[in-house]
């Protein structure tokens, strides 16, 4: 019986393949063993077609993953693009809140310039009144510092949800950026320009969250410093 050598060039798949086909020829049926090798090795398919098979099969999952990939980088995009929103409103409410504290301190320094401008001019049945008027703006103001300072501490919490979200924003991008490493690594055939483009832009959309987010932090110290200045 005549075989055939398997040169060096071979892969182990195809030795391992060929092997089992010779063994098959062997062991089969009186049919098969009327048929002659030549016959069966005809049916052969060569090493380069069993490269070629294997290779699309890698490349159609590797561009299963990729698909698979670009669509979560879609939606790490879109809940960036959240996080750049609620950013927005967040500071757009601090704003508010400053002007509201500023009004207040407002109100507040016209009435005692106005009490000083009257005060000797008054009876004692005035000056009760205005005590009493004295005590209910007095009351009103501690009720919008008290809102003011539950506007600052909700703005406080969501900033630092906010931060927390952020953090695994990032996790997750560093996550694909490795994926996408490995599935360079694996098959050089493949561009994956674009894919990092994309993750380049996420970045600077990250950043500008980022900056958006100590804007935010730096305005909650500031109206925390004047809050407490006032108190004093």
């Amino acid at each position: 019986m005549k075989r055939l050598a398997v040169g060096p060039m071979t892969t182990p798949e195809y030795s391992e393949w060929w092997v089992r086909r010779i063994n098959d020829n062997i062991s089969g049926s009186s049919l098969e063993n009327s048929q002659s090798i030549e016959e069966h090795l005809r049916v052969v398919p060569s090493e380069l077609e069993i490269i070629n098979q294997d290779f699309e099969r890698r490349n159609a999952e590797l561009e299963k993953k990729i698909e698979q990939m670009e669509e979560e980088k879609m939606n790490l995009r879109l809940d960036v693009d959240v996080q750049k929103f609620e950013a927005d409103k967040l500071r757009k409410g601090k704003k508010k809140a400053e002007e509201e504290l500023d009004s207040l301190k407002m109100d507040y320094k016209k009435l005692r310039l106005s009490m000083r401008t009257a005060g000797l001019r008054k009876t004692s049945e005035q000056w009760r009144e205005e005590i009493r008027e004295e005590k209910n703006r007095s009351d009103w103001w501690e009720r919008k510092f008290q809102e003011v300072q539950t506007q600052n501490e909700t703005l406080e919490k969501s900033f630092s949800e906010s931060q927390k979200e952020k953090s695994e924003l990032r996790d997750r991008l560093v996550e694909l950026e490795g994926s996408l490493r490995q599935l360079r690594s694996r098959n050089s055939v493949i561009e994956l320009k674009a894919s990092l483009s994309k993750i380049e832009e996420m970045k600077g959309k990250i950043e500008e969250l980022e900056a958006a987010l100590r804007s935010c932090e730096v305005r909650i110290e500031h109206l925390e410093a004047k809050e407490g200045g006032q108190i004093e």
